[in-house]
C-alpha cells in the first residue's frame, strides 16, 4: 500500500484553512504547515504588510516558494498544508498540488463578508471593498472547484466539525 499524499486546503479568506488545517492535522496525527505563516516568517512581517510595502508580485513569489517548502515540510505521508487564498492563481502552485488530495473549504460571500467584518454598514470607502471581495470570490471559485478532490462547505459549520468530518472522509 502506498503512503497517502499530503492534504492541501484551499479556499477563500476566512474559510477556515488555518484553523481546520491545524485541527485536522492533530486529528490525523500528522504535521501541519500554513503558507501564510511561512511567508510572514520569511519576510519578517505580516502578510498584509508585504502587500502594502512590497507589492503583490513580491508576495506571490514568497508564496510560491512557501508552497514548495510547505509540501516538503508536511512530507509525502499525509501531512496537512493550508494555502493562502490566492495561491491557486499561480500556475506553478497549481502544478505543485495537482493530482494530490486537495480540499476546497467552500465559503460564500455572505459568510466571508461577515467573518472579515465587511457585513456592517460603514462609511463609503473608495474602491468598493465589498464589490472587490465579491469579484475576487467569483474569480477564484472555479479554480478552487477545478483543483479540488473534496469540497467541504464551511459557512455554518464550526472548524472542529469540519475537521472531524474531513478526517472521517479522508480515512475511508
Amino acid at each position: 500500500m502506498t503512503a497517502p499524499a499530503p492534504v492541501v486546503l484551499i479556499g477563500p479568506p476566512t474559510a477556515g484553512k488555518s484553523s481546520v488545517g491545524a485541527l485536522l492535522a492533530a486529528e490525523l496525527g500528522v504535521p501541519f504547515a500554513d503558507t501564510d505563516d511561512m511567508v510572514a516568517a520569511a519576510a519578517g512581517k505580516p502578510v498584509g504588510d508585504i502587500f502594502v510595502d512590497d507589492g503583490e508580485l513580491v508576495f506571490r513569489e514568497l508564496e510560491r516558494a512557501a508552497v514548495a517548502r510547505g509540501l516538503e515540510a508536511v512530507g509525502p505521508d499525509g501531512g496537512v498544508l493550508a494555502l493562502g487564498s490566492g495561491a491557486v492563481l499561480d500556475p506553478d502552485v497549481r502544478r505543485m498540488i495537482a493530482g494530490g488530495r486537495v480540499v476546497y473549504l467552500e465559503a460564500g460571500f455572505t459568510a466571508v463578508a461577515k467573518r472579515t467584518g465587511m457585513d456592517r454598514p460603514r462609511v463609503v470607502i473608495p474602491g468598493n471593498p465589498r464589490g472587490q471581495l465579491r469579484a475576487m470570490l467569483e474569480e477564484r471559485r472555479p479554480v478552487y472547484a477545478e483543483l479540488a478532490t473534496i469540497i467541504v462547505p464551511t459557512d455554518d459549520t464550526a472548524p472542529e466539525e469540519v475537521a472531524a468530518d474531513l478526517a472521517k472522509r479522508l480515512r475511508t
